[in-house]
């Protein structure tokens, strides 16, 4: 089997931290990496300190195929993702003229301000990501990509930077509903199933509607064959102890 391809999400900002922003960006981020085979393995968030962000992108490009960062490239004084990135590096970062051209797209010469040019602020052997939207470019350093944090923006840079990227061997899903059986009855015997069935993931996952509790066992895994019997293993679980389960 190949080996995985795998990524970490990093999201910076005060904001995030402090509740007065909601992150919307990653659900965004995971849907696309699963549809890429991309194996999203971690999700950290860090305020707007210099250090931690060099800390952390320093541990996670290290560990994983692709980092993803979001937020902290704008033009105010708290934007410092892209210096940080440069510092993790150890590269430098100046004004690009091809970034300078990108944010002259929309705005006029004469309103190119400085606060408007740390946007084209690029870590040295950076390639630029397009942004369509407020044309304020993100880049790819290495493995790290580096995005907005604005969602429509990050949209539209993932998209565009999503080609650049190597995917995997996509992953197989198989949902099985437990058709009224609580977790405690079965969880003993999806242990054991997990078990004997080690190269694949399986769940269980409740949820709440207003027609009462809903569990469901999702099987995943890259290769279909060992899905398939590990979802017909938990059927015949469920099956089995259907009919005499005892809620907790």
């Amino acid at each position: 089997m190949s080996t995985p391809v795998t990524a970490a999400i990093l999201v910076i900002g005060d904001e995030i931290l402090s509740g007065r922003t909601k992150d919307k960006n990653i659900g965004t981020i995971a849907d696309v990496l699963m549809a890429m085979g991309i194996d999203l393995r971690e999700v950290r968030i860090v305020p707007d300190v210099e250090e931690e962000i060099v800390a952390a992108a320093n541990a996670l490009r290290r560990r994983y195929t692709y980092l993803f960062t979001t937020g902290g490239i704008g033009p105010t004084h708290d934007d410092i993702t892209a210096d940080s990135i440069a510092k993790a590096f150890g590269v430098g970062i100046s004004e690009r003229p091809d970034a300078i051209a990108m944010l002259l797209e929309r705005i006029k010469p004469e309103d190119l301000n400085e606060a408007r040019r740390r946007m084209a602020r690029i870590p040295d052997g950076a390639d630029l990501i397009r942004n369509d939207v407020s044309k304020a470019p993100g880049f790819m350093l290495d493995n790290v990509v580096v995005m907005a944090g604005v969602p429509a923006i990050m949209q539209n840079m993932l998209d565009n930077v999503a080609p650049r990227l190597a995917g995997g061997t996509r992953m197989v899903s198989r949902s099985i509903d437990a058709a009224g059986l609580p977790e405690g009855a079965y969880a003993a015997g999806l242990g054991a199933l997990a078990k004997a069935h080690a190269e694949v993931s399986i769940g269980s996952y409740p949820s709440f509607s207003p027609d009462g509790f809903r569990n469901q066992i999702v099987v995943r895994g890259r290769d279909e064959a060992r899905v398939a019997a590990a979802a017909a293993a938990v059927e015949t679980l469920l099956a089995d102890l259907r009919g005499d389960a005892v809620p907790v």
